[in-house]
């Protein structure tokens, strides 16, 4: 099964897909736990401080009320700051890397995998939310090698880039922009039912790809209906867990012909490396 999964990604027939569980026991240089989950990035955004019951059911509400107290700003200086956090690149990344695939989605707000790719040529499409006058939810940027620094291209560029990143929850690089709150949840997901969330050529590209959900879950509302926009036309793929799946899970996971391996991420990584 993993060697069958490795020779997709290779093949370009299956698409690495990263969500926020891959942190689980990854430490920042200054030896602060990365936020792996719901529970732990609300404490992070905190202060390390519980919020109130309804405020913990999921971090979107929870950013939404700092948001609503703090200011717009606030909140993307804060998201920025938790991830700008030093901290290496896991063995999972630099695994997927080293297979060469040529499109990655990462529903995460890090810079890991823009960092290991810093020395080739390749396309980030970063999501933004609740922007005035455009109604795509993200801009194209392409990375020069030679000086080190992003610019921002039209469409056209990912028909020929080699390896194109999608990060459609944001990123700090080229500049700091997060869909986190409900507020920006809300508009993105609307903007995606739309058909405005994901660039024409990757709505092309992926048809009758198949998907490894790495680190996702697809316990919450929010996490089900950004991998269903994300995957539109998908040909089935693959969730890693050995969690009891709840009903939704299950009817998600039928819907969308996945196949569960039981397995927990970590000893997938270890088998996977």
């Amino acid at each position: 099964m993993i060697d069958r999964i490795k020779a997709e990604i290779r093949n370009q027939s299956t698409v690495p897909y990263f969500g926020l569980g891959i942190f689980e026991g990854v430490m920042t240089k200054e030896n602060e736990a990365m936020p792996h989950d719901s529970d732990s990035l609300i404490l992070m955004m905190n202060g390390g401080r519980p919020m109130s019951q309804r405020l913990m059911f999921e971090y979107s509400r929870a950013a939404m009320h700092l948001e609503q107290r703090r200011g717009v700003d606030y909140i993307r200086q804060l998201i920025n700051h938790i991830y700008t956090k030093p901290f290496d690149p896991t063995p999972l990344h630099k695994a997927i890397v080293n297979m060469a695939p040529r499109y990655i989605v990462d529903t995460n707000r890090d810079t890991k995998l823009q960092e290991l790719y810093a020395f080739a040529p390749h396309c980030v499409i970063v999501g933004k939310a609740r922007l005035l006058g455009s109604v795509e939810r993200y801009d194209i940027f392409e990375w020069d090698v030679e000086n080190k620094k992003y610019f921002q291209v039209d469409e056209e560029a990912l028909g020929e880039a080699k390896t194109i990143l999608f990060k459609p929850m944001g990123s700090p690089l080229p500049e700091p922009h997060f869909i986190i709150s409900d507020a920006d949840y809300v508009d993105w997901l609307t903007e995606a039912m739309g058909g405005f969330a994901v660039p024409p050529t990757l709505k092309s590209y992926r048809k009758a790809k198949k998907y490894l959900f790495l680190g996702t879950s697809f316990d919450r509302d929010t996490d089900r209906m950004v991998a269903n926009e994300l995957t539109l036309d998908l040909e089935g793929g693959y969730v890693i867990t050995d969690a009891e799946l709840t009903k939704k899970e299950k009817k998600f996971i039928d819907k969308h012909n996945l196949e569960v391996v039981p397995m927990s991420l970590g000893a997938f990584i270890e088998a996977f490396i």
